[in-house]
């Protein structure tokens, strides 16, 4: 059996300008980063703002499981599926983190023949964009060492910086550490620490700005800090936004790829969804909603996290309206949630399937909260049953919610048209009634209950004492107003990745709050979460090499 890569390496890719021609564009609307990528103007949006939006679909999935669901997959072999039947469909994703690519995940560009091409480059370096963040993120940092080396006359507390600096990559040994030492010359000794570069506000204001001034302004409203008497310090007086949007100057416009079968894919934007808002860029959505019949996007993870913060987070800053949510789910995973140990699963098991289908019903609920219909995309692995593959379609059904088989790892787009008929049938027949599920004006305490006790069933939060201090400054501050962005554990509904399926009487700890002004949403830290991962004992990048042709092996 071919490897993801090898499938990949072997793909017809198409002159990315050709590709570009399918949804109208032209050749000076895109900026070539070689012959099979392209960045695209941010003109095309003035050029059609008078044109109406095609429809908006989103793709979000279960809680994850060591068995696989393969939501990016199903995103793109959709987006093929509805290219195959006639409709005029663009994927819109997220770009992949070096982090989890060289740790846990591997590559992240979908799998099998429901692919993005050139995988090895969109899954490495693609057009920079994650390392023009990275600067960015760290042009600040270096503002404000700098700042207190020279006098400090902002008056900032060494004590209270609130900006981490960044890095790519997953290093637990830079989470906590001490900088300015061997005296003087060498700045100001204080702690600091590292986030992940897909955890920084910068990616977060990046995928939510508007255009390149909308993104200059968020950068200046970065609290970085607070001083001796206790005021918050901005970005902005630091004179830090002009020079940290300089370097996002091309970082901003949308990349534009293809599939396995030429079908355009804007990849744009790669905010964590565990600990930040786990979407693709506004700007690469809304560009895509005017290209195309139909924008097919994603949010990381499961519906609790990725689609809760799509829907309050993304739709509400961007005034999107989803039209259709479909929530891909496998088997395996469900009877993995279901109890049963990873090398058991391929073995029919209708009870373990019964008990996991808990955590698949939680997901459907959580859709139909915010009035969007759900259609649940079964991703279809050899050893499914047709008794098992029946069991889920009944019981989706029931809920309210179409359930089809999709096979397109196998297919491709082939095995997307099933998905695709019924996406269209239920847009075109069940309209939505989006609606998101607070109001930003509610409490701070009152909003994170809301999300905790309807998205994840919990019977209610515990807030710490660190927790109510945060309260008491984001209100003083005048900043309560904000959406919530949680991070949460992708396992579990709870925040203890041991709980699976759907667990019932457990209450939600909240730690700590992180105000990202600039963003324009309040981070919220539960349980363990981390905001800078570690490498598993055997990292992926211990499979991975390239050989003297150049070829690349290992990378998914």
């Amino acid at each position: 059996m071919k490897t993801d890569v090898q499938i990949a390496q072997e793909a017809k890719m198409a002159p990315i300008v050709e590709v570009a021609k399918k949804v109208g564009l032209e050749e000076d609307d895109l900026e070539l980063y070689g012959k099979y990528k392209a960045k695209v103007s941010l003109d095309v949006l003035k050029r059609m703002e008078d044109k109406s939006n095609g429809k908006l679909i989103l793709v979000t999935a279960i809680n994850p499981t060591p068995a696989g669901e393969g939501k990016t997959t199903v995103n793109i072999g959709l987006s093929m599926g509805l290219n195959k039947i006639g409709k005029t469909a663009i994927s819109a994703l997220r770009e992949p983190s070096l982090g989890p690519c060289f740790g846990v995940k591997g590559g992240a560009a979908g799998g099998g023949y429901a692919q993005v091409v050139p995988m090895e480059d969109i899954n490495l370096h693609f057009t920079g964009d994650i390392h023009a963040i990275t600067t960015a993120n760290n042009l600040l940092s270096a503002l404000i060492d700098n700042h207190i080396h020279q006098g400090n006359q902002l008056n900032i507390d060494p004590r209270r910086i609130t900006w981490k600096r960044v890095m790519d990559m997953n290093d637990r040994s830079l989470r906590n550490i001490v900088i300015g030492l061997g005296g003087k010359p060498n700045g100001v000794p204080r702690e600091d620490g590292f986030d992940i570069t897909v955890a920084s506000e910068v990616m977060a204001i990046l995928c939510l700005a508007d255009d390149l001034q909308d993104l200059k302004e968020r950068i200046g409203n970065i609290i970085v800090a607070y001083n001796y008497s206790g005021e918050p310090v901005y970005a902005r007086d630091l004179n830090a936004a002009g020079p940290l949007a300089l370097l996002l100057k091309d970082a901003i416009k949308p990349n534009l790829v293809q599939t396995l079968e030429n079908t355009p894919v804007f990849i744009h934007g790669g905010p964590f969804a565990n600990i930040a808002h786990g979407c693709n860029s506004v700007l690469a959505t809304k560009m895509a909603l005017k290209l195309a019949e139909y924008t097919v996007t994603e949010a990381g993870f499961g519906a609790d996290l990725g689609a809760e913060k799509f829907f309050d987070i993304k739709c509400r800053f961007a005034g999107l309206k989803p039209d259709a949510a479909v929530i891909v789910a496998t088997v395996r995973a469900l009877k993995n949630h279901g109890g049963v140990p990873k090398e058991e699963l391929n073995k029919e098991n209708l009870e373990a399937l019964k008990k996991g289908f808990e955590n698949l019903e939680k997901h459907i609920e959580n859709v139909q909260k915010y009035g969007v219909p759900a259609v649940v995309a079964i991703n279809e692995f050899p050893t499914d049953t047709e008794a098992e593959v029946e069991y889920v379609k009944n019981r989706c059904k029931e809920l309210g919610a179409e359930a089809v088989l999709t096979q397109v790892w196998a297919k491709g787009g082939l095995g997307g048209e099933e998905l695709a008929r019924k996406v269209v049938e239920v847009v075109e027949g069940n309209p939505s009634e989006f609606i998101p599920l607070y109001d930003v004006n509610l409490s701070v305490k009152e909003k994170i209950e809301k999300i905790a006790k309807e998205i994840y069933g919990a019977d209610g939060v515990e807030f710490t004492q660190k927790c109510i201090k945060d309260i008491k400054q984001i209100e003083k501050l005048g900043l309560d107003k904000m959406p919530i962005c949680m991070a949460k554990t992708q396992y579990s509904l709870s925040d203890d990745p041991k709980l699976l399926g759907r667990p019932k009487g457990f209450k939600i700890e909240v730690r700590q709050i992180r105000i990202s002004a600039g963003a324009g949403f309040l981070v919220v830290l539960t349980g363990d979460i981390m905001t800078m991962p570690g490498l598993p004992k055997v990292p992926a990048a211990n499979n991975m090499d390239i050989l003297s042709n150049g070829e690349i092996v290992g990378l998914f």
